[in-house]
């Protein structure tokens, strides 16, 4: 069964911000395949599941506004010890606002919480984050 991981997008603004930091990182290389990733402190116990397509959600501002599929785990050495790298997808795929509590480390997120993605060519970020949240909570988006 899948599941997915949920992670404060600390010190980001925006998706478009997000793409930016990650655009201006060189590309890493994992097995002849680009990919982007993150360093954190725990290796998820359900890794089995986190790898059965499941994807890291971004908590951007206080709302979940995209994802990245989660490609591997692995174990790194740090200076201040071993530490989980996520190695996600390049492609940050754009969902619904869903508002998040603040919380530390990364959280597990069930399939039937996350939220959708957004079709392809939406052009709902010309709409403040919160408001857009707030219109989809009333069934008006």
């Amino acid at each position: 069964m899948t599941i997915h991981i949920l992670k404060l997008c600390v010190g980001v603004d925006s998706v478009e911000h997000l793409q930016e930091l990650r655009a201006g990182r060189a590309e890493e290389m994992h097995a002849g395949r680009p990919y982007h990733y993150h360093i954190t402190r725990s290796f998820p116990r359900r890794a089995a599941e986190v790898l059965e397509g499941g994807s890291l959600y971004w908590v951007i501002k206080g709302f979940v506004q995209a994802r990245q599929k989660i490609i591997g785990l692995e174990t790194v050495k740090t200076d201040t010890g071993k530490k989980c790298m996520i190695m996600m997808d390049t492609e940050l795929i754009r969902t619904e606002a869903q508002p998040r509590r603040p919380h530390q480390g990364w959280r597990y997120l069930e399939p039937k919480d996350a939220p959708k993605d957004l079709p392809q060519g939406t052009s709902i970020e010309e709409l403040p984050t919160e408001m857009s949240a707030e219109l989809r909570a009333l069934g008006l988006l």
